[in-house]
């Protein structure tokens, strides 16, 4: 299962370090600023706003079944991106790559949950989590290796051998599962689920494309994203065979493990977003540099997923998950004081601490999402953790990103006013536009550069103290609701093996 994902979340990742090659109109494709957004919002949108009906479709119709056929749709799409000829096929293949995605990623987890008995649960769950963690760090780095020795489509084509190795081995080892239960499918529902979903997430990731919150291609499908929903919620209370039975937020370990899940996801990749742009611009590495000095938080998720299991099992969810929330809370407050020149030793060891806090707050989130609904509801479980891990990480990297974005404007407002017109215009918009244009006036542009950086590092401040608020939230959240030692969650597909053993 681990393997299954590989793919899935290096994609995630891996795309970011090839975006100035496929800019290129000589070694890339030439394209625009807003065809790159739409290469990397158009998997976004789609895995997103599916993840949820491939989990329902999984639980009913068979599990390796929709496991199979989502890698089998993602090979398809890899080849496709990989070969483009034009933007437009880029979009449309990452979009088809999305799908895939959304049928593989809830389906693994919830065979997790239906092969390993509830005393091996957690640990599964704990290296399935170590796998995710060190894919979503390792993506940069291979992008960046990738794109030393081959062209731009090879980040695409490293799906290949990945995805075909995983056929195979599903094809031999891996059981199918569904609900016995053979409940009617709820169509309503899922088409509100994925119009809500497809809404609020189109309306985040415009925020990451304008910078702002006060613009009405935001307001309007960010509102009518969580209308939907809302209705969403509504109908399927109402319903007599829900895809989502929403009384389990009544569970206030589900729901806990729910909100923590997001908290987590919209603060950590948040700050991986912009300190992207801090190692390659500000610090000047190369991308293969930036992605290598990811690898003390990909090594700690490594080390100390798979052990939590045993942290849990000794003090408990709520305290292993509450002192993990806090590390993570002063590990993002120390982004306060990063500076331009930063001892690089620093900055390392923070990624190492944040990457073993993480370890030790995902798996029991993930684990309590599981265990709180019956085993044959696996995939909805799993579909529902997922659902707000990608909406957490789209909020944290528009949210973070437009603070961010604010800050720099206003310090780079008196610079850019000196320049002209569109040389002007793009020294305020971002980093990237500024080292631009510092580097087209050559040694004249060294304090321009020198300003620019110090804007971006005094943005990274204040994003940073936003996503340390974030999961100071999620501290007493899990301090008051997540399970303790003496209070383990009820699992209903365990009871009722036992009763009926007894």
């Amino acid at each position: 299962m681990v393997f299954s994902l590989l793919a899935v979340v290096l994609d995630q990742t891996i795309l970011n370090v090839a975006i100035k090659t496929i800019a290129d109109p000589v070694h890339g494709l030439g394209a625009t600023q807003s065809e790159l957004e739409w290469a990397m919002n158009s998997y976004t949108l789609a895995f997103a706003g599916l993840l949820f009906t491939f989990g329902v479709l999984g639980d009913r119709l068979g599990r390796k079944r929709m496991l199979m056929a989502g890698m089998a749709l993602f090979l398809i799409a890899s080849v496709v991106s990989a070969y483009a000829q034009d933007p437009n096929q880029l979009i449309a293949a990452r979009a088809l790559m999305g799908v895939g995605g959304a049928a593989i990623m809830p389906a693994t987890l919830a065979i997790i949950s239906n092969v390993f008995p509830y005393n091996e649960r957690a640990k599964a769950i704990g290296i399935w989590a170590a796998g995710v963690g060190i894919a979503v760090a390792i993506g940069p780095i291979t992008g960046g290796i990738l794109l030393e020795h081959f062209w731009w489509g090879s980040v695409f084509l490293v799906n290949v051998p990945i995805v075909l190795i995983g056929l195979v081995l599903n094809g031999i080892l891996t059981p199918d599962s569904k609900d016995p239960q053979k409940a009617r499918l709820d169509p309503i529902g899922v088409l509100l689920s994925i119009l809500g979903l497809v809404s609020l997430v189109y309306g985040i990731v415009r925020i990451s494309d304008l910078g702002t919150v006060a613009d009405v291609t935001v307001i309007v499908p960010v509102a009518l994203g969580v209308a939907i929903l809302a209705g969403f919620v509504w109908f399927e209370a109402r319903s007599d065979h829900p895809a989502f039975d929403v009384r389990h937020f009544r569970n206030p370990a589900f729901s806990t493990a729910i909100a923590t899940v997001g908290l987590v996801f919209f603060s950590a990749i948040g700050v991986m977003f912009f300190m992207a742009f801090y190692w390659q611009i500000v610090r000047g590495y190369s991308p293969l540099q930036s992605g290598a000095l990811v690898l003390p938080f990909a090594a700690a998720q490594l080390l100390f997923s798979p052990r939590s299991a045993a942290l849990v099992d000794k003090y408990g969810a709520r305290a292993v998950g509450t002192v993990a929330m806090a590390v993570i809370t002063v590990v993002l407050a120390a982004y306060i004081f990063v500076q331009v020149d930063t001892p690089i030793w620093i900055l390392l060891v923070l990624g190492f601490v944040q990457g073993a806090a993480m370890a030790n707050i995902m798996p029991p989130a993930t684990t309590a999402v599981m265990n709180a609904l019956p085993r044959e509801k696996a995939g909805v479980g799993s579909s529902m953790s997922n659902v707000f891990r990608q909406v957490g990480s789209c909020l944290g990297i528009a949210v973070l990103g437009a603070i961010l974005s604010a800050s720099f404007r206003s310090d780079m407002e008196g610079p850019a006013s000196a320049l002209p017109g569109e040389v002007g215009h793009a020294v305020r918009e971002s980093i990237a536009g500024a080292a631009g244009v510092a580097e087209a006036l050559g040694p004249q542009g060294a304090t321009l550069l020198r300003t620019a950086n110090e804007a971006f590092v005094t943005g990274v401040h204040w994003a940073s103290g936003a996503a340390a608020l974030a999961t100071l939230i999620g501290v007493v959240v899990v301090a008051r609701w997540m399970p303790g030692k003496s209070a383990p969650t009820v699992v209903p597909d365990l009871v009722k093996a036992e009763s009926a053993v007894g």
